[in-house]
C-alpha cells in the first residue's frame, strides 16, 4: 500500500492510499481457499469443488468483499502509522472506478482532534451557596402532599359542583357531528380546578349535579396531540354518576401510613431529604457553571470544525423543533435564524470544554469503571422494548462511539467532582430566591464583577439560558417525590390524562431548554442513537 499525504492545514488531513491489484488479489485467493469446501455444485464431491469454478461463481462478491477489508485496514494503518487522533469517524471514498485486476485509488478526509494545551487548574476558586431546609419548607410540602391525597366522599343529592368538587362522568365526544377516535369514556373522574382538561371543559362542570346530562363546547387547543382534532370545536355529550366533596386531611401519622411510612416524623424526615437533594442540586448547578466558565475563559484553541457543526446541528434540531410548538412558529424560527451564529458559538464553547474535561480526566487518572459502564448500559437498555435490548446490547459491544456516548456524562460528571476537589471553595449561605437568581445570572449576584446589560449585550442564548435555569428551579419548588403509595394514589389521574379530553402538555418557549444545556453540558464525542427505542 502506497500512501500520500495531499492536505495538512489547520486540523485538516487528508491522504491517497494505493492499493495494488496483487494485494487485493492475495485477499481474493485466500477467501476462494476459505469458501472452497464449504460450496455445493452438481457433479462434485461436497468440498471438491474446484476453486478456479469457486472463483467463477462468486469471484465477484468475494472481490468486492476483498477490496472493502482492503481499505479498511489501509484507513487503520494510515490512522496508526500518523498516529492520529480522528475527531470524527474519516471520509472515506472510492476514486474514478474500480475493476477486478487493477490498482484502487482511495481518498481518506479526516479532522484531527487538537493538541489540547495542559489545562491550569491549580487556581480554580469557586463559591459555594448554600440553602439550609427551613420547617416551613418542609410543612408546606406536607401541605401540598396532603392536598394531593384529598378524600372525596359523595354530595348530597341536590349539591351543585364547585370548584375543588370532584365529578364523574360517562362523555361521548363528537366533532361537525362524527365521534371521533378515543373520544367516548365512562366514570372518568375529575377535579374541577386542577386544569387537566382541555380549557373550558371544567369550567362548564361547576353547578352540574348527579344525574344530569348535558351538552357541552370546547375547543381543542391548537398544539392538541392529535392532528386532526388540533384546533377543532368540539361537542361532549355528558352523563353525570356522582359529584363528591374533599374532605380535610389530616396530617399525622395515619395519613403517613397510607403512603406506606410508619409515622409523620419518618414522612417529615423523608421530605426534609429530598429537599436537601433538590437544593443541593441547585447549589452543583451554579458551581459547575462558574467551573466551566472559568476553564472557557482560560483556555482557547482551534477546535474540529466537524465536531462544531455536529453539535451546532444537535442544539439546532431541538431548537426548531421546540418552535414549530411556539403560538407563531414562523416568527421563533425567523429569532432563531437572526442569532444562529450566537449558538455556534455556543456549540464551539461546547466542543472546547468536552476536550478539556477529557483531557483533565485522562491526565489526572478519572476513570469509569467497567461495573460503572454495565451500570450505564443497562440504564439504557431499560428504554427499549425487550425484542430490541438484545440489539441495543450488541450494538454497544461494537460500536466503541455508542459505548462513548453512555460513558461520557458520568466520565464529565466525575471530572467535575475532581476538580471541585483540587479548588479553593469558600462557602455561603444564602435563601432560595438567591441561589435562583445567581443560576439566572451570567455573572452571578454580588460578586464585584463588570456587569453588561442583559438585554442589550448578551446573546439571546445567555439570556434563555437563566430562564431556563429559572423554569427548572421553579420546577424545584413542587412536592418532593412521593413515597411509595403515594405514587399509586395518582394513578388514577395518569389513567384519565391518557383520554382526548386531556389538554396537551404545555409547550415551553424554544430557546429555553436546548439553550440552558447548551451553556451547560459541554460536547459528548457520540451523536447517533441506535436501535428504534419503544417509546418512538
Amino acid at each position: 500500500m502506497q500512501t500520500v499525504e495531499t492536505l495538512n492545514e489547520g486540523l485538516k488531513r487528508a491522504y491517497t492510499l494505493k492499493i495494488t491489484a496483487k494485494d487485493i488479489d492475495k485477499k481474493v485467493d485466500a477467501e476462494v481457499k476459505r469458501v472452497a469446501p464449504q460450496v455445493r455444485m452438481p457433479g462434485f464431491r461436497p468440498g471438491k469443488v474446484p476453486t478456479n469454478l469457486v472463483r467463477k461463481m462468486h469471484g465477484e462478491a468475494i472481490a468486492q468483499d476483498a477490496l472493502n477489508n482492503s481499505i479498511q485496514e489501509g484507513v487503520q494503518k494510515l490512522i496508526a502509522d500518523n498516529k492520529l487522533r480522528p475527531a470524527v469517524s474519516p471520509s472515506v471514498s472510492l476514486e474514478g472506478e474500480y475493476a477486478p485486476g487493477k490498482d484502487a485509488e482511495i481518498k481518506v478526509e479526516l479532522e484531527v482532534l487538537p493538541d489540547v494545551p495542559t489545562p491550569s487548574i491549580d487556581k480554580l476558586k469557586l463559591e459555594r451557596l448554600t440553602v439550609p431546609v427551613s420547617d416551613d419548607e418542609v410543612n408546606e410540602q406536607l401541605k401540598q402532599l396532603a392536598g394531593q391525597q384529598k378524600a372525596f366522599t359523595d354530595a348530597p343529592a341536590k349539591h351543585k359542583a364547585a370548584q375543588g368538587d370532584q365529578v364523574t362522568m360517562d362523555f361521548a365526544g363528537s366533532v361537525d357531528g362524527v365521534a371521533f377516535d378515543g373520544g367516548t369514556g365512562e366514570g372518568m373522574q375529575v377535579e374541577i380546578g386542577t386544569g387537566r382538561l382541555i380549557p373550558g371543559f371544567e369550567d362548564q362542570l361547576v353547578g352540574v349535579k348527579a344525574g344530569d346530562e348535558k351538552t357541552i363546547d370546547v375547543t381543542f387547543p391548537e398544539d392538541y396531540g392529535v392532528a386532526d382534532l388540533a384546533g377543532k370545536p368540539a361537542q361532549f355529550a355528558l352523563k353525570i354518576t356522582a359529584v363528591k366533596t374533599a374532605g380535610e386531611t389530616v396530617i399525622d401519622d395515619d395519613f403517613a401510613k397510607t403512603l406506606g411510612l410508619q409515622s409523620l416524623e419518618q414522612l417529615t424526615g423523608l421530605l426534609k431529604g429530598q429537599l436537601e437533594q433538590q437544593l443541593g442540586g441547585l447549589t452543583r448547578t451554579y458551581m459547575k457553571r462558574k467551573l466551566l466558565d472559568q476553564l472557557a475563559a482560560g483556555h482557547d484553541f482551534e477546535v474540529p470544525p466537524s465536531m462544531v457543526e455536529a453539535e451546532f446541528d444537535q442544539i439546532w434540531h431541538q431548537l426548531q423543533h421546540e418552535a414549530e410548538h411556539e403560538a407563531d412558529p414562523a416568527a421563533a424560527k425567523a429569532e432563531l435564524e437572526a442569532e444562529r451564529d450566537d449558538y455556534v458559538k455556543i456549540a464551539e464553547r461546547r466542543v472546547r470544554l468536552g476536550l478539556l474535561l477529557s483531557e483533565i480526566g485522562t491526565a489526572n487518572g478519572v476513570e469509569v469503571s467497567s461495573q460503572e459502564m454495565n451500570q450505564l448500559i443497562a440504564q439504557a437498555a431499560a428504554q427499549y422494548s425487550p425484542n430490541d435490548r438484545e440489539r441495543f446490547y450488541q450494538y454497544v459491544r461494537n460500536e466503541p462511539m455508542a459505548a462513548a456516548q453512555l460513558r461520557a456524562p458520568l466520565f464529565e460528571d466525575k471530572v467535575v467532582d475532581y476538580l471541585f476537589d483540587k479548588a479553593e471553595i469558600s462557602d455561603r449561605e444564602v435563601t432560595r430566591d438567591e441561589l435562583e437568581a445567581a443560576i439566572e445570572s451570567d455573572e452571578g449576584f454580588d460578586t464585584g464583577t463588570h456587569h453588561h446589560d442583559h438585554d442589550n449585550h448578551k446573546p439571546r442564548a445567555k439570556k434563555a439560558k437563566a430562564e431556563g435555569a429559572k423554569d427548572e428551579a421553579k420546577a424545584e419548588k413542587k412536592p418532593a417525590a412521593k413515597a411509595k403509595k403515594a405514587d399509586k394514589a395518582e394513578e388514577p389521574a395518569a389513567k384519565a390524562e391518557a383520554e382526548p379530553v386531556k389538554k396537551a402538555a404545555a409547550k415551553k418557549a424554544p430557546a429555553k431548554k436546548a439553550e440552558a444545556e447548551a451553556e451547560e453540558a459541554p460536547a459528548k464525542p457520540a451523536k447517533k442513537a441506535p436501535a428504534k427505542k419503544k417509546a418512538d
